[in-house]
């Protein structure tokens, strides 16, 4: 009898474990789908919309942007009332209601859209990381390679089909953003069963250490502000957001301007993309038999170098540095991910650290996609505004050789 008890709590903890597994899936699945999807359409948007190269570079790049930065350090504070689990699903909540309001011909509705969409956004990238602290702190790696992962071949899938959809659904650009919101209903769906686990604890935090880790380093809140290391990941982070989105926002347009067709565009931007599901699939096998992360960072940010100078050099050979810049980004990209866990102590650490560089990140990512279609409206051309990415790829070289270094953020 007792034997049988035994097996029955394994076979449900067994089963809460791959429905936990599940529902990280598709909760990073979501996480990139309403801001990739805009990039291959900015051209109609700009042509509706009237907009200026900078007025656009702001709505579909900086306005997300400047929201994470905003929201990111709040989610430490309302997860305290709510619960990791329950905050991480009303994110999916007001993302679902942004991405139906964007899709609404109201130009005012659009914006307030996009800000609604980018705060549930930013809840599950602040969350994420501490979730994996918390209930994966032996498979950390792995597992940010499978949310990393999901979230660049979702994006990639909902860059390479926004033209197509555009071109095929009744309301054209609109319709096709407006399309996403059926696949954050179905993360709603499938994360709700998590709403019951620790539904009364009062406090987030307690919520994010009670697993992962069996000491409590300290009993007064984490303030990762004041440590080196917690702004040079911010910083190793800030600039990859910055070339990231300005990618997603502009990649398009400048292969456009360089020869390619919108629909070809569209599909290198999911190149781009899908080339960093390789590497958040392939980098963690080998940061696992590395002591330190220094030299992936500076390989990840020579890659972006060289093939921003090959475009600029070789258009010709636009694909070749589509897939250098690719795996560049995406092992930055993991690299930023990983960072929050793997220089964090616990998992409460990890949640800190992650609101805190989000925010510094994202607000210094925000500049990005302004600056490089304002550098564009003032030039003429996309020289300028592609040395300015590859000034800062050099950058994010030196600042990962100290984010990438075997140590912790002391609080």
């Amino acid at each position: 009898m007792s034997s049988t008890s035994e097996q029955e709590r394994t076979s449900l903890s067994t089963a809460r474990r791959v429905l936990l597994i599940a529902g990280i899936v598709v909760v990073a699945a979501n996480l990139r789908t309403a801001l990739t999807s805009v990039g291959p359409l900015l051209g109609p948007i700009r042509a509706d919309l009237e907009l200026s190269a900078g007025a656009a570079g702001f709505l579909v790049g900086a306005l997300p942007l400047l929201t994470f930065a905003v929201v990111s350090p709040q989610v430490s504070r309302m997860v305290k009332r709510t619960g990791v689990d329950q905050l991480l699903w009303l994110g999916l909540i007001v993302l679902v209601i942004g991405i139906l309001l964007r899709s609404i011909p109201v130009t005012a509705l659009l914006w307030i859209g996009t800000v609604l969409l980018a705060s549930g956004i930013a809840v599950g990238n602040v969350l994420l990381p501490g979730v994996i602290k918390r209930d994966f702190p032996g498979q950390i790696g792995q597992m940010t390679g499978v949310y990393s992962a999901t979230m660049n071949v979702v994006g990639a899938i909902a860059s390479g089909v926004a033209v197509p959809l555009a071109g095929t659904l009744p309301g054209g650009w609109r319709t096709a953003l407006g399309f996403w919101a059926g696949l954050v209903l179905i993360a709603v769906a499938v994360w709700a069963p998590q709403l019951s686990r620790r539904a009364t604890t009062a406090a987030g935090a307690d919520d994010l250490s009670a697993q992962g880790t069996t000491t409590t380093t300290t009993t007064t809140a984490v303030t990762p502000w004041r440590s080196p290391l917690a702004w040079q990941v911010a910083a190793f982070m800030g600039m990859g957001s910055w070339i990231f989105y300005t990618m997603i926002s502009w990649y398009p347009t400048v292969l456009h301007s360089f020869g390619a067709g919108e629909a070809a565009a569209g599909w290198l931007l999911s190149v781009y993309q899908m080339l960093g599901v390789v590497m958040s699939l392939t980098v963690p096998v080998v940061l696992h038999r590395l002591a330190d992360q220094r030299m992936v960072a500076v390989a990840a940010s020579v890659a972006l170098v060289v093939g921003f100078l090959g475009l600029l050099l070789a258009p010709d050979l636009a694909v070749l540095w589509v897939v250098i810049t690719g795996m560049g980004s995406g092992t930055a990209f993991l690299l930023a991910l990983s960072f929050f866990s793997l220089r964090a102590a616990d998992a409460r650490s990890a949640a800190a650290l992650s609101g805190m560089g989000q925010s510094v990140a994202y607000l210094f990512a925000t500049v990005g996609p302004v600056l490089f279609g304002a550098l564009n409206d003032v030039t003429g051309g996309w020289s300028v505004p592609l040395w300015v990415l590859i000034v800062l790829a050099t950058a994010q070289a030196g600042v990962g050789l100290r984010a990438g270094r075997d140590t912790q953020v002391q609080t």
